[in-house]
């Protein structure tokens, strides 16, 4: 069986020619031999854009997030890019038994929230993009609330780390997560069958070129955000079909108008 059975079996992929991959350690490697498998028979998936994730060298990959199921999508499509994923988790992930182990044996990444420098949050993420990693930064921070399912506003770790860095950043959609598992709705219940068809596309790399050798201040660092996340949404578009929202929906904003109603 061939790493691109899967997509072949359901749409036409990128033709580009396989290189090996990098080496996956005994605990990445136990992964991958766990999920393929599973995404094989239990989903549907159609990949496309994988031209436009480099082969080799340090880049980060901005997806949306619409499910707890979707981390493992876009872990097998990075893996079927001929790259290794590392994805940033909260440090405290990290320090749970088992999980802990597992996790950072596989190369994950933690970010240090509680950090007082914001450059100090994302240090091991730097390192690992200068080391020529393929790191995941979900730059919504959380699941996406936004009725229609499009992506929220983002938060900057994304852009300063690929400032910090001048790695490209690569926009990722993906759709069909959300049937497998629905979340925030109550109970987390998981269907899979019948097969769900999962999509993933990867966009050009975004254009920080207007923001490149500035001082990473916070208004810098929002601007660059939106760039970003405009990307995101619209490559999650081009997955739709439709047009996203000119105005992408801001979380904060919206806690804010429900604790004003609350109040009120």
């Amino acid at each position: 069986m061939t790493d691109r059975s899967n997509e072949q079996q359901e749409a036409p992929v990128d033709n580009r020619q396989e290189d090996p991959r990098p080496p996956r350690g005994f605990w990445f490697g136990l992964i991958v031999a766990i999920v393929k498998p599973f995404m094989i028979v239990f989903t549907k998936c159609r990949f496309t854009g994988r031209d436009n994730m480099p082969r080799t060298g340090g880049v980060i990959y901005v997806p949306n997030h619409l499910s707890h199921f979707d981390p493992v999508l876009l872990g097998y499509f990075i893996w079927e890019c001929r790259r290794i994923p590392r994805f940033l988790g909260k440090a405290s992930l990290f320090k749970l038994p088992v999980v802990g182990q597992i996790i950072t044996s596989a190369g994950q990444i933690p970010v240090y929230r509680d950090s007082t420098q914001a450059a100090d949050a994302f240090r091991d993420a730097v390192a690992a993009v200068e080391r020529g990693e393929c790191v995941g930064v979900y730059p919504e921070g959380t699941i996406t609330r936004d009725p229609e399912m499009w992506p929220m506003t983002g938060k900057t770790g994304a852009a300063r780390i690929a400032l910090m860095t001048g790695c490209p950043v690569i926009p990722v959609a993906n759709w069909g997560a959300q049937d497998i598992i629905k979340s925030y709705t109550g109970k987390i219940r998981i269907r899979l069958l019948p097969r769900k068809t999962l999509q993933v596309r990867a966009g050009a790399p975004v254009d920080l070129s207007a923001f490149e050798g500035k001082p990473l201040t916070n208004q810098l660092l929002h601007e660059a955000t939106e760039v970003i996340m405009a990307r995101v949404a619209e490559t999650l578009g081009e997955l739709r079909g439709e047009t996203p929202p000119k105005e992408l929906y801001d979380l904060r904003k919206a806690r804010k108008a429900e604790e004003g109603k609350d109040k009120a």
